[in-house]
């Protein structure tokens, strides 16, 4: 139900997303629900929602659940309106099992956090080349997983095949037996034997294998391009590759400006100590939120300088000496590179934006 406006008043809006449809609230400027109403998940869907919201008032922002999934479309829809949007995170539990839950009390909370400025966070915009990048890499992920199942199903065919095809196959080398298997022209119609049986699986997982070995090599020379356009000083660093900057990239977002510090990639890469202290004990405990996959990344470069560079060696034996155990020094070293980085994403951003405007 809506309560007509009675003037032209700040209003701020709550979306709660789903796949089909999308449920709006609206609260005024002291935080009081005007109405509430759901909208088809299509481009009139999003019009109408933004029309819907801007009957009641001056619309100053919109807090939307899920934007990097279900909320995507509408995010993209309303910040090419021009209406700041902000992310809401996940509802107190507290709230929760006070008001209970359905569709309209999640957008009437979207609504209250943005007001209120809890439980959010700026949004990556999602429509620029990182965006791109993002989907690459995705694709690249799945491939590569599906290419992994599958040659351990070929190892695992060929350990209980029949002896005949076991002796032929068990001595080979990865490629050799791939591109065998892969040439195999087995009878079809046999497939009722046991032998043949075997014959036309193994060819199918080979074929199989290859094919998405050139998918990956097909993606890989995507992405080396988008990240040598984006960052080229990035992998130019030590032990960064493109695997490591490219997921960088992609937690930056195409819109990095909205970290307001080093502190805060370091945060979002889950690789800032989190204070654990209470009265004369001091101390930090290890940060597991943040994207992992980021501090994947940083894990697999702080390795990489540890075996490359003199300076990182000299560094992690130092923090030993003053006791911390290995672990707890590469920690500090991620943190270290974080900040690094941070500035070289932050002053290519800068440069790209300089180059837009130029043009």
């Amino acid at each position: 139900m809506s309560q007509q406006p009675s003037d032209r008043s700040v209003i701020i809006g709550g979306v709660d997303t789903h796949k089909e449809l999308h449920m709006a609230a609206v609260v005024d400027a002291h935080d009081r629900v005007l109405g509430t109403a759901s909208f088809p998940t299509t481009r009139h869907g999003y019009k109408t929602m933004l029309t819907w919201m801007r009957s009641f008032g001056e619309l100053s922002r919109v807090g939307i659940e899920c934007t990097g999934t279900y909320g995507a479309g509408l995010l993209r829809y309303l910040q090419h309106a021009g209406i700041t949007i902000l992310e809401v995170t996940t509802p107190d539990k507290t709230v929760r099992r006070k008001r209970g839950k359905d569709d309209a009390i999640d957008a009437e909370n979207a609504a209250h956090a943005a007001y209120a400025g809890i439980r959010t966070v700026t949004p990556k915009t999602r429509d620029g080349m990182i965006e791109s990048l993002r989907v690459l890499k995705v694709c690249r992920k799945t491939a590569v997983a599906a290419r992994r199942v599958a040659l351990q199903m070929i190892q695992t065919q060929v350990v209980s095949a029949p002896e005949e095809l076991r002796d032929l196959l068990r001595n080979m080398t990865r490629m050799q037996l791939l591109r065998t298997l892969a040439a195999w022209r087995p009878d079809l119609n046999g497939y009722r034997d046991v032998t043949m049986a075997y014959r036309i699986a193994l060819k199918s997982l080979a074929r199989r294998y290859l094919e998405l070995h050139d998918e990956i090599a097909d993606l890989d020379v995507m992405i080396k391009a988008i990240v040598d356009e984006l960052a080229p000083k990035l992998v130019s660093r030590t032990a960064v590759g493109y695997e490591t900057a490219a997921q960088l990239l992609i937690t930056a977002g195409d819109n990095p400006d909205r970290l307001g510090s080093e502190a805060s990639f370091a945060a979002l890469c889950g690789v800032s100590p989190i204070p654990a202290s209470s009265g004369k004990t001091q101390r930090h405990r290890l940060n597991r939120g943040g994207d992992r996959a980021a501090n994947s990344a940083l894990h697999i470069i702080a390795i990489g300088r540890l075996r490359l560079d003199a300076d990182t060696q000299a560094y992690i034996a130092r923090r030993v000496g003053e006791g911390h155990s290995k672990l707890e020094a590469i920690r500090c070293l991620k943190r270290y590179i974080a900040r690094e980085l941070y500035y070289v994403l932050r002053s290519r951003h800068r440069e790209i934006n300089q180059t837009q405007i130029a043009t």
